[in-house]
């Protein structure tokens, strides 16, 4: 299908089904304006943005700020660009912005420059008093949006089918959609961070003899075979779009295996190759590697260290004057330290650049509109879950916090 210079390409709606009631498939809308009711995620932003170009956004960012003063909390994550960053009361990964927000019960707003997810987790940690807005609707997370309702619903009905489904404890990472959390909350999993998942997984498995771990198959492999001693032989990928009810896997495979991996992944994190590795200890001698969880495994294989956002950070920090780093993460953050670090060498893994494109969808111009509308008295973009969504991922969540 081709469109008109201005035409809205809108989503066909998805049929629904489940066991749990009506819920909506469609993944993430990218591109255009306007919404599609029947869609997991809009993109309508009512209201006209400042232009990218305008000499005062800065100020008016400043002036907004200061209007709105403590009724506001911006949350800034560690790949958002600096532009954005340097109006952020506080910067972290998901996790961690989202407990931040639920410290301060006394902010009308908690504008979030995050992805939806993130905004999602938010609203289920704060309370019903406070509104949780983020700057543009469509800014997903490709990630979130490899695991849909529907689609993992299919593959539980399936694993009950085979008699399996009593023995399998869902492990959902934090990248995952309210919908998927309150998924693993019904069914007495919980969610985990890359900083968490080893315990995440070890307390499934003294539950259970198996784990579906969603949505991210790179964290659950490494973290299987790399922290838990497992093999990549305990290790399956579901894949929701094979042929057939079981997702390109054999009865046989399901049975025998620990790890059910969901065929999900970082499209950041996912481009990186051995090969990145490789040309990169020949350009710079010496060089220290450091790559994110969600890096594929052989990638992990060849690095020298591995770590959540927080984890490369504080290395980096902590690392000796005159050492030199590729870093094998979103390449924001991989600027900001190198611009931080000057005493250091701190490189992008990979020579092509690649930022995270949804996650870049928070831009200056979104977030002078959002703060200036707040200001203005007109709530825009608010993200909002669902009173039984929310209780059920919140028990997923409040899972994780229990974790031994």
């Amino acid at each position: 299908m081709t469109t008109m210079p201005g035409q809205i390409l809108q989503a066909e709606p998805a049929a629904r089904t489940g066991r749990a009631g009506t819920r909506r498939s469609l993944p993430l809308l990218v591109l255009g304006t306007g919404a599609d009711p029947d869609s997991e995620r809009g993109v309508d932003c009512p209201g006209e943005l400042p232009p990218a170009s305008d000499p005062g956004l800065v100020e008016r960012a400043r002036a907004a700020r200061a209007e709105l003063g403590d009724r506001a909390f911006v949350l800034g994550h560690h790949y958002q660009r600096d532009e954005v960053i340097q109006f952020a009361d506080v910067t972290g990964d998901s996790f961690k912005l989202a407990k931040d927000a639920a410290a301060r019960p006394g902010a009308e707003f908690i504008v979030f420059c995050g992805v939806h997810f993130m905004a999602e987790s938010a609203d289920i940690l704060t309370s019903a008093a406070q509104k949780v807005v983020l700057p543009d609707l469509a800014a997903g997370c490709s990630m979130a949006d490899m695991a849909t309702y529907n689609q993992v619903e299919q593959c539980w009905e399936a694993l009950e089918d085979l008699g399996l489904a009593d023995d399998v404890i869902p492990v959902t990472y934090m990248n995952s959609s309210a919908d998927i959390k309150a998924f693993t909350g019904r069914h007495g999993g919980t969610v985990c961070t890359s900083s968490n998942a080893r315990r995440a997984v070890s307390w499934a498995l003294s539950r259970g003899s198996k784990v579906l771990f969603l949505p991210d198959q790179h964290l659950g492999r490494n973290t299987a075979v790399l922290e838990l001693g497992m093999s990549l032989d305990d290790c399956v990928v579901w894949d929701p779009h094979a042929p057939g009810d079981t997702g390109g896997l054999s009865a046989e495979q399901l049975h025998d295996a620990t790890m059910i991996l969901w065929r999900g992944h970082c499209s950041v994190h996912g481009r990186f190759s051995p090969d990145c590795v490789t040309d990169v200890r020949a350009r710079i001698p010496g060089v220290n590697v450091i790559v994110h969880p969600e890096c594929q495994h052989e990638v992990v294989l060849a690095a020298d260290h591995i770590g959540s956002t927080e984890k490369i950070i504080s290395t980096i920090e902590q690392a000796p004057a005159g050492s030199a780093w590729a870093v094998g993460t979103e390449l924001n953050l991989v600027q900001r330290l190198a611009v931080s670090h000057p005493d250091k060498t701190v490189v992008f893994l990979d020579k092509t650049v690649c930022y995270c494109s949804t996650m870049n969808r928070i831009d200056l111009p979104h977030l002078v509109w959002a703060l200036e509308s707040l200001a203005n008295g007109r709530l825009v973009n608010q993200i909002t879950v669902g009173d039984q969504t929310a209780a059920q991922a919140r028990a997923a969540l409040d899972q994780m916090l229990a974790l031994p």
